[in-house]
């Protein structure tokens, strides 16, 4: 207890008369803030080419007359390009593939066109891109017979069975491809390979199909899930047409619309609930975006696209969403969803869903309404992640041998986390030499969501590190070591003089000296 000869007049007053004077002494102080910010960073409002998000290209080839991908194409997505029938440009680091397996719905996939696979992937990578590819059979419909949504069977898939041979047959060239892979969409089942209009795997179309799936359709499409995901290697996530198809393949054939999404905690574990992402072809384009919100029934309950399941359905992904990979394409207007804040909710949608990339080619009667309404920029921008630093607290000086501690606020700006690991780096780089020593710091950059990014950490600078003055930078490079030093793999930060293009790294405008 503090002496009685040191305590104020007003604290020997009775309690009204200590609040009173309380208030006349000012109001209690302010917390302390910790420590001042040792560099400050200016956002850049400019839009660039990241990796494995944005808008992609649109590219497919037909196995029976393949067209191998062209390196300078696919290095001209990289720079700012019209589309075709849009009043916008983009930059892409990301091209979508259709391989339509036309030629070998009841044969193995021969070695030539594997090889040729192998080559859209060599081309990738010396471009500075990477695919996202769907193996299909068919993606042509036929209006004939009289079906009343003028898509008429036989559709053109093909049997489990072959199926699955084509998965194994294209396991080797997805696991030595993964570099250059952003993610897989599932593909096979139906035209388009949706999963919707198909000859073998439960028709669920009112016209010229069953109505809805039955266990034994589910149980099917499962199998192939299932051996979609074992041919992806583990560091890459498959993407499914509708939130109720991973559902049913976690929970079982039962499962209800309300099952549980993903939580942090198994989140990012490369186990094959972590790894199912989702693929909307029809994002804005109808209160259930036609068909992706519904439930499809199975033995013993019958289809549903009330209220109640598609609002189950939609929490569902917007939950599930912040830990995988989400994508896919416009395909009918629908407003005002589709237009830009305030009158639409476009904007919204892709925050909430959690949307790493979107097509540039179609729909654009949909796709063009953003940039009318002022809102495309920002789409641009904000598709995936978009890590802009904010300020950085650094010591003036360190030992070699000892820990160095810092602090980087960010914020992600983005509506998504990267859904692919790679490492995040605090580099040292000589003054005069230009010698790089690379440390790792302890974070999982795919939990960097959306909105504010602490990165307090700790590295222990080598014992043998030349005394002198470096230049701090931050590396957020490829996770595989074949492209782990091309620039055009590395992340790069919204700031005004921080990205350096001929590296791929990001300076951090401070030096520090070791001692």
């Amino acid at each position: 207890m503090r002496p009685f000869k040191k305590l104020s007049l007003c604290a020997l007053m009775l309690v009204p008369t200590l609040m009173s004077c309380k208030k006349k002494g000012g109001a209690d102080p302010a917390p302390d803030p910790g420590p001042k910010p040792t560099v400050t960073y200016t956002e850049s409002t400019a839009d660039f080419p990241n990796p494995e998000r944005g808008f992609y290209r649109y590219s497919e080839t037909r196995t029976s007359s393949f067209t191998v991908l062209d390196i300078n194409t696919l290095k001209g997505y990289r720079l700012l390009q019209s589309i075709s029938n849009a009043n916008y440009r983009v930059y892409s680091t990301l091209v979508f593939r259709y391989y339509v397996l036309d030629n070998v719905k009841t044969t193995a996939i021969p070695q030539g066109t594997l090889d040729k696979i192998n080559e859209d992937m060599a081309a990738a990578r010396t471009a500075g891109v990477k695919l996202i590819p769907r193996f299909v059979y068919t993606i042509t419909s036929s209006s004939s017979g009289g079906c009343s949504d003028g898509i008429c069977p036989p559709y053109g898939d093909t049997s489990k069975e072959h199926i699955l041979q084509h998965i194994s047959d294209l396991k080797p060239v997805l696991h030595n491809n993964a570099d250059v892979i952003a993610c897989v969409q599932i593909g096979f089942i139906g035209i388009w390979g949706e999963q919707y209009y198909t000859d073998y795997f439960g028709d669920p179309s009112s016209s010229g199909g069953q109505g809805k799936l039955t266990d034994a359709n589910w149980q099917d499409r499962a199998e192939v899930l299932a051996a979609l995901l074992d041919a992806v290697p583990k560091s890459r996530m498959v993407q499914v047409r509708y939130p109720q198809q991973k559902q049913r393949y976690v929970y079982g054939v039962n499962a209800l619309v309300t099952a549980a999404p993903m939580t942090d905690a198994e989140a990012f574990l490369e186990n094959e609930k972590s790894r199912i992402g989702f693929h909307n072809d029809c994002f804005l384009s109808g209160p259930n975006d036609i068909g992706t919100y519904e439930d499809y029934g199975n033995s013993s309950s019958n289809r549903s696209s009330s209220s109640t399941v598609v609002d189950a359905l939609k929490d569902y992904k917007r939950k599930d969403s912040k830990y995988v990979v989400v994508g896919g394409e416009t395909c009918r207007p629908f407003t005002p969803d589709n237009n830009c804040e305030p009158a639409g909710r476009a904007q919204a949608a892709f925050a909430e869903m959690h949307y790493s990339y979107i097509n540039a080619h179609y729909n654009n009667q949909v796709n063009n309404v953003w940039q009318t309404g002022g809102c495309m920029d920002n789409i641009k921008k904000n598709l995936g992640y978009r890590f802009v630093l904010q300020n950085a607290i650094f010591p003036d000086a360190v030992t070699a041998g000892n820990n160095f501690a810092f602090t980087i606020n960010l914020n992600n700006k983005g509506y998504a986390s990267p859904y692919n690991a790679r490492p995040v780096q605090l580099l040292l780089r000589k003054t005069g030499t230009q010698e790089i020593t690379t440390l790792v710091i302890d974070t999982d950059i795919r939990k960097w969501y959306t909105g504010a990014v602490k990165l307090e950490s700790a590295v222990t600078i080598p014992s043998d590190l030349a005394k002198g003055e470096y230049e701090l930078l931050l590396n957020l490079p490829d996770a595989y070591e074949s492209i782990a030093s091309r620039p055009e793999f590395s992340i790069r930060l919204a700031n005004n003089n921080v990205w350096e293009e001929t590296t791929g790294y990001n300076k951090l405008n401070y030096k520090i000296t070791v001692n």
